[in-house]
């Protein structure tokens, strides 16, 4: 493994994904990333991270160079624990799109739109006990609440277990103060009380991405057409309970904390709401909840001049490329009217995120039943406090005072 310190040694910028100081105030490290080091080695956790919006662009749909076969997360890459199969996720094509096109039988746009009514009804059913109240957390009230509603909906999971896994996932994801996540018992790839709830389903089958996933037969990549196993079923619903629940949650925090940043701007908001679902796609570019995607490099690859050798870990930082002056006018200015296209919260390529039109129907809904109920807000910035993870980037708490 290459240690080529000239990498870096040309700047004094610093970054690390465990460091909580590099976490707190990221963009002004992220800038220098952008300007000064946009191939970055950094050689106490043996990693290389790319910035710019173009790299991102070239970079993450290519699977061939940069793989997710060993995880998309960088402390899963470099613990070289093996991936069970099922992780899309974490798959290279073909096997990747094999098992992709099963989920994006439930995830379609006909689909998820006719969650509208159940997402607004669990909305308007945790907004509504607060009304009259001088303040909340919003993070409790709501994100912490809805984004588990829905995927346990979509699931059919019943209500009565939801928080559970919905803890399950967070406390996988939760580090000590700069620390790594805890890859020890494998946590993230298992979950027994899913595995239960999926032999409950196989006998009592309904209309839920469960059922669908025990009945649906595909032709895997040996030719043969089958179902899938116990073991697969889990997976898939492992993967689709966390990532709905944690990053769902985390859009909605940064919605209360940055509209109450730009009241004015949330003012239009409540005078327009035709503007809200820009508004979100806004709020995706200037505070994505996952701000690095991993990936293991196959082979030599050339970037900014400089060589990343083959079995190497790359780090995409989505949320650099967000702010890049090469890609957008004024990037930290946050703008409801921005004309944005393509950007990359939700990934680039063949891992685009399947759940991407759920959380723009999640954000959305939650931004016009919040503003419907609260027209304006503060937040209490002594007691918020963001979590302590090194993957996702939001509020643990953030409490909200109404006037």
């Amino acid at each position: 493994m290459s240690t080529d310190s000239t990498v870096s040694a040309d700047s004094a910028v610093y970054w690390d994904p465990y460091d909580p100081a590099c976490s707190e105030q990221p963009y002004p490290i992220y800038h220098r990333l952008l300007d000064e080091a946009p191939l970055y080695y950094n050689d106490k956790h043996d990693f290389y991270a790319v910035t710019r919006y173009a790299d991102m662009e070239r970079g993450l749909p290519d699977w061939q160079t940069f793989s997710s076969s060993r995880g998309n997360i960088l402390e899963i890459i470099k613990s070289g624990m093996e991936i069970p199969p099922g992780t899309l996720i974490m798959e290279d094509p073909r096997i990747h799109d094999i098992h992709r096109r099963l989920l994006a039988r439930v995830f379609t746009v006909r689909r998820i739109a006719a969650l509208e009514p159940q997402v607004r009804r669990f909305c308007a059913g945790v907004l509504d006990p607060l009304a009259g109240a001088d303040g909340f957390d919003l993070v409790a009230a709501v994100g912490a609440e809805m984004p588990m509603r829905v995927i346990g909906m979509l699931l059919g999971i019943p209500e009565g277990d939801q928080a559970s896994i919905r803890d399950t996932v967070d406390d996988f994801l939760r580090t000590e103060e700069g620390g790594q996540m805890d890859l020890s018992a494998g946590a993230v790839l298992s979950n027994e009380m899913l595995a239960e709830y999926i032999d409950w389903r196989a006998k009592n089958p309904s209309d839920d991405l469960m059922t669908e996933l025990l009945n649906a037969e595909f032709e895997d990549e040996n030719g043969v057409t089958r179902k899938l196993t116990r073991d697969e079923v889990l997976m898939y619903v492992t993967v689709v309970a966390g990532a709905g629940n944690e990053t769902t949650g985390r859009l909605i925090g940064w919605t209360g904390s940055v509209l109450a940043q730009h009241p004015g701007q949330r003012r239009e908001l409540v005078d327009d709401p035709s503007l809200i679902p820009n508004a979100v796609e806004e709020l995706l570019r200037y505070e994505p909840t996952g701000h690095a995607i991993a990936r293991y490099v196959t082979r030599d690859v050339e970037f900014h001049g400089r060589t990343v050798p083959a079995g190497s870990s790359m780090v995409f930082i989505v949320a650099a490329a967000n702010r890049d002056r090469r890609r957008y006018t004024d990037p930290d200015r946050f703008d409801i009217h921005r004309s944005i296209g393509q950007q990359m919260t939700f990934g680039h390529g063949v891992h685009f995120c399947l759940g991407a039109a759920l959380a723009r129907l999640e954000g959305r809904i939650a931004l016009e039943e919040l503003l419907k109920r609260f027209p304006r807000w503060d937040v209490d910035w002594d007691r918020a406090r963001l979590a302590s993870t090194s993957t996702v980037r939001g509020w643990e708490t953030l409490p909200i005072t109404i006037g």
